[in-house]
């Protein structure tokens, strides 16, 4: 009789506990495997594009007649191709000269960009969305089809071996148009109406209302345009006539000078990313919530 008091509950906890579908242990496996796929994906796909920049570095911290090492960890560390580019060549004034090339463009495609977005998200007029795809099927031409037109429109205007012949030609960037107009066209249409009730014109309601309120898309597309406008390198080839003009060419030109002297060559390299990989570092979350919140991928 006691072993029956005691099985009784235990029978009936037994038969009271849900059946499990045979069906769920395979889905869940699979699950887990295309899980653990993705992450072994994404882990190669960061390994490969962090190992040639580590690379470049490993090999600028050698000693020069350690820069053909295939060690994965430079030893002894070493500044001594740092020094012989910096005494070499001007790579400070190189650097500044980049620095101006690529704010001047980047500030002037935000301003373009700001317009043109406010203007095809916030007005109706005729021809609106054919004028938007021929703006933004600009960005589906290539460089090398334009390039010799402005080449002779620059060369005709007296504007080679100048900054400004580097950024009248990219004073536009479609990518950027269409960027602002993304979050333009999300931007809560309550205010804009109270803005007008209000009395504010279009252009106040511009500076006063919107723009305080898409700083982060703002600081976000501004440091894209400034990153591409630093890589720079084809057009400042052609309209720079100057070896040391913008750090690009003068790393071309330092490359043919020291010809196998790739320890040199890696630290001016380096030190031509350095300023990128610190802005894009530290300014990276801002880049990252411009493309969640317009919706592009």
């Amino acid at each position: 009789m006691a072993f029956a008091l005691v099985d009784a509950p235990a029978r009936t906890a037994t038969a009271a506990a849900p059946a499990r579908d045979p069906g769920d242990a395979p889905v869940a496996t699979r699950s887990r495997g295309r899980v653990a796929a993705g992450h072994v994906v994404l882990a190669a796909v960061t390994v490969f594009s962090v190992f040639p920049v580590y690379w470049m570095f490993a090999t600028a911290f050698r000693r020069p007649e350690d820069s053909l090492s295939v060690s994965p960890v430079p030893s002894p560390f070493s500044l001594e191709n740092f020094r012989y580019v910096w005494e070499t060549i001007p790579m400070a004034s190189m650097l500044v000269n980049t620095f101006v090339m690529a704010l001047a463009m980047s500030v002037s495609q935000l301003l373009v960009a700001i317009l043109a977005a406010y203007a095809f998200a916030r007005w109706t007029f005729f021809g609106k969305q054919v004028l938007f795809l021929l703006f933004v099927g600009s960005w589906l031409v290539p460089f090398q089809v334009t390039m010799i037109p402005n080449y002779l429109l620059i060369s005709q205007l007296g504007l080679l071996n100048t900054v400004a012949g580097i950024v009248i030609p990219n004073l536009c960037s479609a990518f950027g148009v269409l960027l602002m107009r993304q979050h333009m066209e999300a931007f809560p249409r309550e205010l804009l109406d109270a803005s007008q009730i209000d009395g504010q014109s279009s252009w106040a309601t511009l500076w006063k209302v919107v723009l305080p309120n898409m700083r982060p898309a703002l600081a976000a597309l501004g440091i894209m345009l400034f990153i591409s406008a630093w890589n720079e390198y084809l057009w400042p080839s052609l309209v720079m006539r100057q070896s040391n003009a913008v750090v690009q060419i003068g790393i071309r030109s330092f490359l043919g000078a020291e010809g196998n002297n790739w320890g040199a060559v890696m630290a001016a390299s380096g030190l031509a990313c350095l300023p990128i990989f610190l802005i894009y570092l530290f300014l990276q979350r801002y880049v990252r919530d411009a493309f969640v919140r317009s919706g592009l991928k």
